[in-house]
């Protein structure tokens, strides 16, 4: 069972409260870069040893400072040779390339959100595409937050059987409701700053 080896763990490693952090930190560093593991793990350590709240907080403040330490990392560092690697796998993330330069945050949101693409491999895209640091920055808060919110009513259930969930359900429910009516906003300026554009440029012809 799942949480008969997160006890045994956590029991081996004699961490409790935010001292399993020392843990879970320095792992969620290795899963940001290398992507070998689930980060829904982690998640579920925090909240065995911290409990619901404040687990999930500090897996979403780490997941946070490790996606933006990654993106500068390999746009600052490591930009051609992520490019040369991207380009090899063309193919299998081209579509999500596009969608990058269409949509820009709100691509980075959704695969934050769902488990299409390792999280890892998403913040390697968005260093070699054309997305500036602090709409990554905003797009890994918003992001990181729908994804360990949704991780952390399944796991609840599995951790905490008995707990009451609705309300963290229902809060997620209108948090992405709120995120899909601003979606439909921002393309809707959008489209009209682009029709604007293209308007002023009849005008000089």
């Amino acid at each position: 069972m799942l949480s008969d080896w997160i006890k045994n763990l956590l029991e081996s490693t004699s961490l409790s409260g935010f001292y399993v952090l020392l843990l879970t930190f320095p792992l969620t560093i290795v899963q940001g870069v290398l992507g070998l593991f689930p980060y829904t793990i982690l998640i579920v350590l925090n909240i065995s040893a911290m409990g619901l709240t404040y687990g999930l907080l500090t897996s979403w403040i780490s997941s946070i400072i490790v996606a933006n330490l990654v993106f500068y990392c390999c746009r600052s560092f490591f930009s051609e040779w992520f490019n040369s690697k991207i380009k090899r796998k063309e193919g299998r993330y081209e579509k999500w390339q596009r969608y990058f330069e269409l949509y820009g945050v709100w691509t980075l949101i959704l695969l934050r959100t769902l488990p299409i693409i390792p999280n890892n491999v998403i913040s390697l895209m968005a260093s070699v595409s054309s997305i500036k640091l602090y709409a990554y920055f905003m797009s890994s808060v918003i992001g990181n937050l729908s994804q360990i919110w949704l991780y952390g009513i399944i796991s609840s259930s599995i951790l905490i059987p008995g707990r009451d969930t609705k309300w963290l359900i229902g809060s997620y429910v209108a948090f992405c409701i709120v995120v899909v009516v601003a979606f439909f906003i921002s393309q809707f300026f959008k489209k009209q700053r682009g029709n604007r554009i293209t308007a002023d440029k009849q005008l000089h012809l």
